[in-house]
């Protein structure tokens, strides 16, 4: 029996799934090759966002939605554009990119991108320049007037995140040199773009906010109240572009090491009757350090408005303990006395820093200076300068001693001041400062000259209390926001380090006044960054049309079956083929 052609079209028609035909070409198309690769996940961190004495600080905004753009697609001639996310390492971002990428900030200008991406620098591998050019990229961030409108993320190094950054740059490079229209538009349907994605709802102001004061007593010998008193200030907050970063291993995990170790060597002089001196020492671990020493201010309120009387009110100074451990640039150390006011010949404060500039060259001649540094108070700025400042306004003797020349000095406020950055280096400047520091207080505590040793090997400081304490605390950010909870682990444990050493430990709590609040801080800290991968629009028109011939094509070919079997058949045989 023989069939024809149009019957054997029939029974293909009608037993043949040709539907396939249909799907299997559209999905192999639409498809991608590596679904995996398609997606990526990063934990990010967003920059600092506050507001203080009613002045808005930091970037406003949270979600993102956008297409990303490498660094070279920004500069002064690069249009503008709110619908692109610049993503880049930190350490090629420039000042002068960032103020092209966010306009002027505080001016009305509108900003020209609409997020920011900056990669972290891996540990370990930064130059002095790389370094300078991060610390001036911090600074441009954080020093503008007035708050950035747009988001700004920071991520650590990954190898999945520099192959987007050079994916996204080489696409760029490609489609910004074209030879003709025709390569143009070939490169858009073959360029590989990426959707940046954070689906997070707006920061909000946080709620139940609480910062703690810690402070301890070391009551002298004698009727207490009758005797001078000597304060030991240092806060324990860290600062730097963003919360989560915020590790402060010197600012001013260094002054909080040496609070603590001060507390520990006085603790033993202070349980024998015969070392026990004539003098009250009050230990104080301030909160909001960074934020205009507010920790501090509500110390004071307490102590000095109080309707009973005080130690504080008969002091003989307040020590402050800022930045301690940061290694100098040159060989030869420099340890300053930052005052508000030169003190008076003659006073503890006068006598201390003699003191201390003859203990500084009789323990490390020729390698170590103490130096005075005398600024006045400037209560037209925004925040203070130093911490010692809030106790000068209460007309209290007060100094912060310091290895910063400058409270402007960008270090004081980097995510690099971390224990990856400082080296151990930066730990022997702080056992150097430690033990000067110590000697120089207990013979003004003591009124000894400079000729007697208290602190011997068998009792002085331990370079390992100081590390682990420096070590503990630069493990874990410190900004304020992050520690406003009154279960916070690290502040109990600055509680319990303060009971083991000192007596009366205390702890008190700040909260921001409801209707006029000095500080506000906002959530959102920590979020997660979707990346996509995605093709251009110009790539779906183009996938749009291929499609439709396809499909077009399909129906043709199924509709005209008999006809295109037939020519293919006499094309192949030279007649129509029968099936016996």
């Amino acid at each position: 029996m023989w069939f024809e052609a149009d019957e054997f079209a029939e029974i293909f028609k009608g037993y043949f799934p040709y539907y396939l035909i249909i799907a299997l070409p559209i999905f192999i198309i639409i498809s991608p090759v590596n679904p995996v690769a398609a997606a990526h996940e990063f934990p990010s961190y967003r920059m600092q966002h506050f507001d203080l004495h009613g002045v808005p600080h930091g970037c406003r905004s949270a979600p993102v939605s956008l297409e990303a753009r490498p660094l070279q697609s920004w500069g002064s001639s690069a249009p503008s554009s709110q619908r692109h996310c610049l993503v880049a390492p930190l350490a090629s971002v420039s000042p002068q990119l960032l103020r092209d990428a966010l306009g002027a900030s505080g001016s009305g200008l509108a900003p020209r991108a609409g997020a920011l991406l900056l990669m972290l620098p891996p540990k370990g591998s930064l130059t002095a320049e790389d370094k300078q050019k991060i610390l001036e990229t911090e600074e441009s961030l954080l020093s503008g007037q007035g708050a950035i409108s747009i988001p700004v993320y920071f991520a650590y190094h990954s190898p999945q995140l520099v192959s987007i950054i050079e994916d996204i740059s080489s696409s760029f490079l490609v489609d910004s040199r074209p030879r003709s229209a025709l390569q143009a538009l070939m490169n858009s349907v073959s360029a590989n773009g990426y959707q940046v994605s954070v689906s997070s709802g707006q920061a909000a102001p946080m709620s139940n906010v609480f910062v703690a004061n810690i402070q301890g007593k070391l009551p002298g010998y004698g009727l207490e109240e009758k005797l001078p008193t000597i304060a030991i200030v240092a806060h324990y907050d860290s600062f730097g572009v963003a919360p989560e970063l915020s590790f402060g291993a010197d600012s001013n995990a260094s002054g909080v090491s040496l609070l603590l170790e001060l507390a520990r060597l006085f603790s033993h002089l202070y349980s024998q009757p015969r070392s026990h001196p004539h003098v009250n020492l009050l230990f104080l671990l301030s909160s909001a350090g960074k934020f205009n020493f507010q920790g501090s201010k509500r110390w004071l309120e307490d102590h000095l408005d109080a309707s009973d009387s005080t130690l504080l009110q008969d002091s003989m100074f307040v020590l402050c303990l800022d930045s301690l451990g940061s290694m100098s640039s040159n060989q030869n150390h420099t340890l300053y006395m930052h005052v508000s006011k030169p003190p008076k010949e003659g006073s503890p404060a006068s006598q201390f820093f003699q003191v201390l500039k003859s203990v500084s060259q009789k323990t490390y001649p020729g390698s170590m200076n103490v130096e005075l540094i005398h600024k006045k108070i400037n209560l037209a700025e925004e925040s203070l300068a130093w911490e010692h400042e809030r106790h000068s306004i209460r007309r209290l003797p007060a100094f912060t001693l310091s290895n910063f020349q400058s409270h402007k000095d960008p270090k004081r406020t980097t995510i690099l001041d971390s224990k990856e950055w400082m080296g151990s280096k930066n730990g022997d400047t702080l056992l150097r400062n430690a033990r000067v520091i110590t000697e120089a207080l207990t013979l003004v505590m003591y009124n000894l000259s400079t000729d007697h040793q208290i602190f011997s090997n068998s009792l002085g400081v331990e370079p390992s209390s100081l590390e682990a304490w420096v070590d503990y605390l630069s493990s874990q950010p410190r900004s304020a926001q992050l520690l406003a909870n009154k279960q916070n682990p690290l502040i109990l444990t600055l509680q319990d380090a303060m009971a083991r050493y000192t007596k009366e430990v205390k702890v008190t709590y700040l909260s921001p006044d409801k209707r006029d609040p000095e500080f506000v801080f906002y959530d959102i800290s920590k979020v997660i960054v979707n990346v996509y991968s995605v093709k251009p629009a110009v790539f779906d028109l183009f996938l749009t049309i291929a499609i439709l011939g396809y499909l077009a094509a399909v129906y043709a070919l199924i509709q005209n079956f008999p006809l295109v079997y037939a020519t293919v058949s006499k094309l192949s045989f030279g007649s129509k083929p029968k099936v016996h």
